[in-house]
């Protein structure tokens, strides 16, 4: 039996489909740290303490009323020029309807094309493209995973936070503890220490506090030459780590590759790189056991589910990079296996928190991400413009 619609039904129906954005908000903000936090990179030189996250956030509005929230972020340096390129490639959106995402993003990266399509230009490209895939969970009426296609309802979690190297060892171990009484799954810590043998007491402090059941991972942040990634890494053989973070730099995919074929313990690297290609590149290569994508970094959700889609050609792990208020969705969106990274230090920006239970952080139930600005992060602002039809 074929039903025919009537014209005008059809037509209503269309209509009602689609909308329009009338308005775009920006706003950089300044995060102040409680405390200067150092990893390996400051104690080699390369870099100063880290004392506060810029972050570049977008609001965007429709003619019908809709609502989305994104944001991309800096460390150290980086912040001033989110904001100033997301002002300028704002108005590409005005009038467009928010269901078009990947045309949107794709029309974002080529107004600003001529700076680049990695790097910067698309990391202010990412709140957008993340604000738009919040605009329509929203009006969904689902939590975002839901939206994406969720396989779990939860994704276990591991702290950072509380790891790093400005931290002495004791207060590590008493960050570890009320971690896991936060019902917090794994602990992460800090090393590249220029003294190895510190290195390795400290991992051998913290593996006996938490005993042999606690997931147990290091990151080197890209400190180690080659041959003292092998080294330490066989050292570090038994503890039983669930993996080494970014032993080597970056970049350096040939040494990732050589690094996980030989260490029994996985390799976990991708949080620095800011494109679709270089996060191939590592799969290709046999580069890493589990790929760590940061969706403002490499451009949005956009980029980063085609990412997801590439590692799961692969049979990769996962364990998105900070940011745990977007990645959480996107981690229980991932059919293998995966990680969502716990940092305290986004809290305050937002007036919601997330909840940790017996090792996994839950995805909310709330539309979207889930999230509204607090007062606090309204008061860190620092830069503000409006973008709409009249000042177009």
């Amino acid at each position: 039996m074929t039903t025919t619609i009537p014209r005008g039904h059809a037509t209503e129906a269309a209509s009602a489909a689609v909308d329009r954005i009338s308005r775009v908000e920006l706003s950089l903000v300044r995060l102040p740290l409680q405390s200067p936090i150092s990893d390996a990179k400051v104690l080699t030189g390369r870099q100063k303490p880290l004392t506060e996250v810029a972050f570049l956030f977008v609001e965007i509005s429709t003619e019908g009323g809709r609502e989305g929230l994104g944001f991309a972020y800096s460390k150290r340096a980086g912040g001033d020029g989110l904001y100033a390129h997301a002002r300028e490639i704002a108005p590409e959106l005005l009038g467009e309807d928010p269901n078009d995402i990947d045309r949107l993003w794709r029309k974002l990266v080529w107004a600003g094309a001529s700076v680049g399509r990695s790097g910067l230009a698309t990391q202010a490209v990412a709140a957008f493209d993340i604000a738009l895939w919040d605009l329509k969970a929203r009006r969904a009426e689902l939590p975002l995973a839901k939206l994406l296609g969720a396989h779990r309802d939860s994704v276990a979690c591991y702290n950072t936070s509380g790891g790093f190297l400005s931290a002495p060892v004791e207060q590590i171990l008493d960050n570890s503890t009320e971690a896991l009484n936060r019902g917090i799954g794994g602990i992460k810590i800090k090393v590249g220490h220029p003294e190895t043998a510190t290195d390795i007491r400290r991992v051998e402090t913290v593996r006996e506090h938490l005993g042999d059941a606690v997931p147990l991972m290091v990151d080197a942040n890209q400190q180690w030459d080659r041959a003292t990634a092998r080294r330490i890494g066989r050292t570090l053989e038994r503890f039983d780590l669930t993996w080494i973070e970014e032993p080597v730099d970056a970049y350096d995919t040939a040494g990732h590759a050589a690094l996980a074929g030989k260490l029994d313990t996985p390799v976990a690297t991708g949080e620095m790189l800011t494109s679709v290609g270089e996060h191939r590149e590592l799969l290709r290569n046999g580069a890493c056991d589990f790929i760590q994508p940061d969706a403002p970094r490499v451009g949005g959700i956009t980029p980063f589910s085609r990412i997801a889609a590439l590692a799961d050609e692969y049979h990769s792990a996962m364990a998105p990079h900070f940011a745990m208020e977007i990645h959480l969705h996107l981690a229980a969106a991932y059919p293998n296996t995966t990680w969502v990274e716990h940092f305290d230090w986004l809290e305050p920006l937002f007036v919601e928190r997330l909840e940790c239970r017996e090792g996994r952080m839950l995805v909310p139930d709330r539309p979207g991400l889930g999230l509204s600005l607090s007062e606090q992060c309204r008061s860190w602002t620092v830069e503000r413009a409006t973008i709409d039809r009249g000042a177009a």
